[in-house]
């Protein structure tokens, strides 16, 4: 695509409906909190019955009916709000599922209503340029944090398919100067890598997990009721089964 022209501006007149980002906008610049997104169509069928592996990423690209905001920018709950709507309008609410049984270990099916699913909860909310501050445990560091686009996620695994053979790529390390936008008040992009060589393993794990409690995002789990009576836990699956109910 012309980088000149902006995404969705060529698909304003087809039939789409405006849902609300979990993210609210606040880690874009346009800080939009709600996006156009079109209807899956007879055509989309080539794709959704196809193994392309990057079957989720052209749907975003063709759907998202925004100028504003870049497909590889969005954040991961805002994907998967979209992915969720693309799924409940096109074939309906309910999602089939397979789920283990913990007494017998035998599979039983189970129905989720996606019209149903909420936000998720979180814990601390972002500040208006999307970041989150917080104290680490260990080092007792003031640091201030921001998730993952779609596009850093993507170009770590990218320069880690490209490493050197026999060494071992630094991921985490990749990752973390990527979610840690300042430490101690300071944004220099050396002062934050040269804190990561010297971080404790513990705050590099309440990092990931503090991003992961507090990433806006729908709920992706449903309670479910066994044969037995008992109630689990199911977690929605984004695999390549989400967009072939009938197929």
């Amino acid at each position: 695509m012309d980088e000149n022209i902006k995404y969705g501006q060529e698909n304003f007149n087809l039939p789409h409906d405006v849902i609300t980002l979990p993210s609210g906008g606040k880690f874009y610049k346009s800080k939009k909190k709600t996006a156009k997104i079109g209807y899956l169509t007879a055509a989309d069928e080539n794709l959704l019955m196809s193994n392309t592996p990057d079957m989720v990423t052209q749907l975003i690209r063709s759907k998202l009916y925004e100028p504003d905001l870049r497909p590889d920018e969005l954040m991961q709950g805002d994907i998967e709000a979209i992915l969720i709507f693309l799924r409940n309008t096109a074939f309906g609410p309910e999602y089939k599922v397979k789920v283990n049984d913990p007494d017998t270990g035998n599979l039983f099916d189970a129905t989720i209503l996606l019209d149903e699913l909420n936000f998720a909860e979180i814990e601390v909310e972002p500040n208006e340029k999307g970041q989150y501050e917080t104290i680490l445990p260990k080092s007792q560091a003031n640091v201030k944090l921001k998730p993952l686009t779609t596009k850093e996620t993507r170009e770590i695994d990218d320069m880690a398919k490209t490493y050197p053979t026999g060494r071992i790529a630094p991921k985490v390390t990749w990752m973390l100067q990527k979610q840690i936008v300042e430490v101690e008040g300071s944004s220099a992009q050396e002062d934050i890598n040269r804190f990561i060589q010297s971080m404790p393993i513990s705050d590099s794990k309440y990092v990931r997990e503090f991003l992961d409690k507090n990433e806006p995002r729908l709920d992706l789990r449903k309670s479910v009721i066994t044969p037995s009576g008992k109630k689990v836990d199911v977690r929605i699956n984004f695999g390549v089964e989400f967009f072939r109910p009938f197929f």
